[in-house]
This record gives C-alpha cells, sequence and structure tokens, in this order.
C-alpha cells in the first residue's frame, strides 16, 4: 500500500527535480549510464543522448504475447522484427481492459469487477515486454481507457453504479451522452479506489520472464493515465467538470510517481480535441510537474476535415488543417517547456469503405509524410516534438468477414480496435510505400 509519507516523499523528490529543470524519469547516477526515458526541457534523453523516436501502435501485443488458446507467440515475434526492419524505436500498448458488456469492447480483459486480475493477460503482457527489450525498444502503457472497445471508464462506472452503461454510438444515446456520462468516473471514490488498485498492481509487478519489477525496466518508457481522456463531450457537462478532471490528472500522475520514480507520466490525451477545443484546458491538465510531457492525436476523416469519398478534392484544406493542428500544440509545449509526442495518427485507403490490403495508399502516404515532415523540421530547429506513434500496426492479420467487421473470438487482432472496420486505418506488413515513408522518416531521426 501507498503511505501518506511516501506520496509527501515522492511529491518533495517531484519538486526538487523540477526545480533543476530536469523531470524524473531515471535512476540515480551518470546520466549517460541511464537506459531510462528522462525528460530534459523539451527534450527526451536516453544513454546520454537525445531520445527521438518512430513508433507505432499496437494496442493487442499482451494479446498475442499470452501462452493461450488466443495467444500467438510467434506472431508477435514476426511482427516485432518487421517493426524492428523499418526502424520503429517505441511501442504504444494497451496494458489494461475491462470486461464489460459493452457492446465492442474486447475480451478477454485484464481485470473484471474483482481484484483477481488476468495472470494470462498479464504474463502475455510479460512476454511483449521482454521481447522488446531484445530488440531495444521502449514501450507507453496506458492504463485504462475513455472509449468503449477496451471496457474503459464506463465499464468501471458500470461496476459500481448498479449496472448502468450506455453504448456508444447507441442511437438511443447521441454523441456526446457517452462522452458526458463518461465525466462521473473522475469523482466516482469507488471507480478510483478500483482503477488505483490496478494500476498498483501493474506498476508494482515483476515480469515473470525477466525477473525484473517493472518500476526498474527502462523497457517501459511511460505510464499514460488513460487513452484518450476528456473531461466530458458537451461544454454543459465538461467547463463545470474541469476542476475534477484536473485534480484527477495531478493526482493520478503522483500516485504512480509514488510508486515508481523512475517512469515518465503522461495523460493519452488527444489535445485540442481532448480538451473542449480549448487551448487553456490543454495547458492546465499538462501544467502539473507530475506530467512529463504532451500528447496529441490527429484523425482528419474522424474530424470531418477531409471526406474520404472525395479525397483529391479535399485533402489539401485538411492537410491544411492538420499543419495548424501540430503548429498549436508545437506552440503549446514550447509554452509548457515540455516534450511533445504525435502519438496517434491516422489515414483511410484511398477511397470511401476502403478497408482491404490490395487497395492503394496515396493519400494516407502523403499524410504521413505530412507528419512527419513537421517533426523533422522541428528537431531541426530544436523545437519540442521528439517522436510519433503512427495508428495502427495490422501486420500481417488479415479479417475473414466480408463486412471487415470485428466478431466475438476473432484471434486475428488488428490496429483497428473491434469497434472499428478491419483494416480501415492500420498499416499491413504488404503496404510496401507506406512502410517505405515509415523507414525514410526513422532513418531521418536516427541521423538527427
Amino acid at each position: 500500500m501507498i503511505d501518506r509519507r511516501s506520496v509527501l516523499v515522492a511529491a518533495a523528490t517531484l519538486t526538487s527535480a523540477c526545480a533543476a529543470g530536469v523531470r524524473p524519469g531515471g535512476p540515480s547516477g551518470p546520466e549517460a549510464a541511464s537506459t531510462f526515458v528522462t525528460v530534459r526541457g523539451t527534450a527526451l534523453r536516453r544513454r546520454g543522448e537525445p531520445y527521438r523516436y518512430a513508433g507505432a501502435n499496437i494496442w493487442y501485443g499482451a494479446w498475442l504475447g499470452a501462452d493461450t488458446a488466443y495467444g500467438n507467440r510467434a506472431r508477435l515475434i514476426r511482427e516485432l522484427d518487421r517493426l524492428q526492419a523499418i526502424g520503429i524505436r517505441n511501442l504504444r500498448v494497451l496494458a489494461s481492459a475491462e470486461l464489460s458488456p459493452l457492446k465492442n469492447s474486447i475480451t478477454p480483459g485484464f481485470r473484471d469487477r474483482t481484484a483477481n486480475y488476468n495472470q494470462d493477460l498479464l504474463k502475455g503482457l510479460d512476454w511483449m515486454l521482454a521481447e522488446m527489450a531484445k530488440r531495444d525498444m521502449t514501450a507507453v502503457l496506458y492504463l485504462t481507457n475513455f472509449w468503449e472497445w477496451s471496457g474503459g471508464m464506463m465499464t468501471y462506472l458500470y461496476w459500481v453504479n448498479g449496472g448502468n452503461y450506455i453504448d456508444m454510438n447507441d442511437p438511443a444515446h447521441p454523441w456526446p451522452e457517452f462522452a458526458d456520462r463518461n465525466a462521473a468516473f473522475y469523482t466516482n471514490t469507488q471507480a478510483q479506489m478500483m482503477y488505483r488498485d490496478y494500476i498498483r498492481n501493474i506498476v508494482q509487478r515483476t515480469n515473470t520472464v525477466t525477473g525484473r519489477p517493472y518500476a526498474t525496466d527502462p523497457t517501459i518508457m511511460a505510464w499514460q493515465l488513460a487513452n484518450e481522456p476528456r473531461p466530458g463531450g458537451s461544454d454543459a457537462v465538461a467547463v463545470p467538470n474541469l476542476p475534477a478532471f484536473y485534480r484527477w490528472v495531478d493526482q493520478t500522475a503522483r500516485y504512480i510517481k509514488a510508486m515508481d520514480p523512475n517512469h515518465l507520466v503522461c495523460t493519452g490525451s488527444e489535445g485540442l480535441k481532448g480538451s473542449i477545443e480549448r487551448e487553456q484546458v490543454l495547458i492546465d491538465s499538462h501544467s502539473t510537474p507530475a506530467i512529463d510531457y504532451l500528447t496529441t492525436h490527429i484523425w482528419p476523416n474522424n474530424w470531418s476535415w477531409m471526406n474520404a469519398a472525395d479525397l483529391p478534392g479535399t485533402y489539401d484544406a485538411g492537410a491544411a488543417k492538420v499543419q495548424t493542428y501540430i503548429d498549436t500544440h508545437v506552440r503549446i509545449a514550447t509554452q509548457l517547456g515540455k516534450p511533445l509526442v504525435i502519438e496517434e495518427f491516422g489515414y483511410p485507403r484511398d477511397g470511401a469503405d476502403a478497408f482491404a490490403p490490395e487497395i492503394p495508399t496515396t493519400f494516407k502516404d502523403r499524410f504521413y509524410k505530412q507528419i512527419y515532415t513537421a517533426i523533422e523540421a522541428d528537431v531541426a530547429r530544436g523545437g519540442p516534438l521528439v517522436g510519433s506513434n503512427f495508428w495502427a500496426w495490422n501486420g500481417e492479420a488479415r479479417t475473414p468477414h466480408a463486412d471487415h467487421r470485428f466478431q466475438r473470438g476473432d484471434l486475428g487482432y488488428m490496429g483497428d480496435p473491434p469497434h472499428e472496420p478491419q483494416g480501415w486505418y492500420g498499416i499491413f506488413d504488404t503496404d510496401a510505400s507506406t512502410l517505405a515513408v515509415v523507414r525514410a522518416h526513422a532513418a531521418a531521426l536516427a541521423q538527427a
């Protein structure tokens, strides 16, 4: 258990480190000897050098790593080898999933409403991290989800509110009702106790493959509070909820650091889109010294910045909005004096309802180049952009279903989560032109 004294000591350590201009994220001793990722100003560092990376999202890594009927360690090895071959250095991995009645949630989960956590899936995460270590990759592990596809906050609320929940995209509960209902998570004491108990078990876990405690494993770059946490969906709910949201960010981050001063902590925010489109909300939610760096996600199709049915006619207008979005986050990160990672960005294949790997990726490749060019330019001028994680890695997976929809029991996990068409945004192992774009960017960062 974390007692009051340990929290106060951690807070004091955090304060003194920030006063010195270095936030926690590495053990004591010479910086050059540290294989932990650390923060110095707006830069990440590792082994005494700037740490910049081309990364990927592979939410399903623990599922593949499990030694069970739903696992596939041989495939995971192949996928990690493919990612390493194109220069990927960092993977963002789901480290929680709440077993849920929500329609599109993944099963099995890491946990149900009890404290008897799924050891098979936890050992799958152990195995994933051990394999990443062999390839000198680092991991960002997120600890719950604002959205329904892994159970997430709505499921925690369901466990403690008498069994009430709503599904995302339910016509009976149109947007923004799902997001507004989730806002209760930040102030629900019972839900927070369950969430923190899970965090404590993960952060204090010892890897069953390597024998190394997670808290001393440099393979882990950062703990992430959640995937895309928001204070709510509508202004009517989110604005009054802001004090509770800020408090949740700060206190949860400090709770993690009290147990693990070696690793970075971040929010997992989309950026402005997750901050009810207000710069001050983004600034205030990331001002705490317990949050080491900023994240942003970029989804032109989801945000109607372009039209998938008319990419030639709408791409350029969308690209202009993407550039403005990046520039805004660079400015805010510079203002806060913290690094910035574009940790999700996705684009569809050419044409509407285009999910199969044989469909070209002309505009997707252009979008990736835009993101990567912005990062390389910012690195060249010494800005806060330090890396990115494309969404997401499909690898060798192929859907067996003609409608490209995930069905419970499917084992061909893709980067596109269960609530999305399989093949919508992910990169397949046969996407030669997209892979070439990623490889070129990774090489450019390695030479920067």
